[in-house]
């Protein structure tokens, strides 16, 4: 497994300090994030999952700790719209350039509005996915927001 990544490029670029964390990547996993952490040893919370969605047909990138779901109401709010939804794997793809299960929100292929679960900003260190199954950077959860121009806002139910 190649430890360079669009991801990790994107980070390097913008002077982020960051390491790289490597875990078996179960495909059958029934919640990729919660398996992730499991295999790294991290508290939940701490382990963050990278899910793109739709709010009023547009596309969006929203990171949450592996532990919550993401609710729909709060983020379509959270992008000033009416209605938001999941969006399907195979569009996920295409728009980001990975694949899913290593959905990074750093690199990807066209720029999306993100926003990031608030209470991510109380942790020291926080785990997000490095442009790979099976690979994770480890980094300040300020300095994701910093380079992801991103909004820390309530995004779970």
């Amino acid at each position: 497994m190649s430890k360079t990544t669009r991801a990790t490029q994107v980070l390097s670029q913008a002077k982020i300090a960051f390491t790289v964390h490597v875990y078996d990547y179960d495909p059958g996993a029934e919640r990729i994030g919660m398996q992730a952490a499991e295999a790294l040893g991290e508290a939940p919370q701490r382990v963050l999952k990278t899910l793109m969605a739709e709010v009023d047909g547009k596309p969006v990138c929203v990171i949450v700790p592996s532990d919550r779901e993401v609710s729909m109401k709060k983020l379509a709010a959270a992008f000033g719209g009416k209605s938001a939804h999941m969006m399907k794997p195979a569009d996920a793809e295409r728009l980001t350039g990975y694949h899913v299960g290593g959905i990074s929100p750093f690199g990807q292929k066209k720029l999306v509005p993100t926003a990031v679960e608030v209470a991510a900003l109380g942790e020291d260190l926080v785990f997000m996915n490095g442009g790979q199954r099976g690979l994770q950077v480890r980094l300040a959860p300020q300095d994701a927001v910093a380079v992801l121009k991103a909004n820390a806002v309530p995004l779970v139910a």
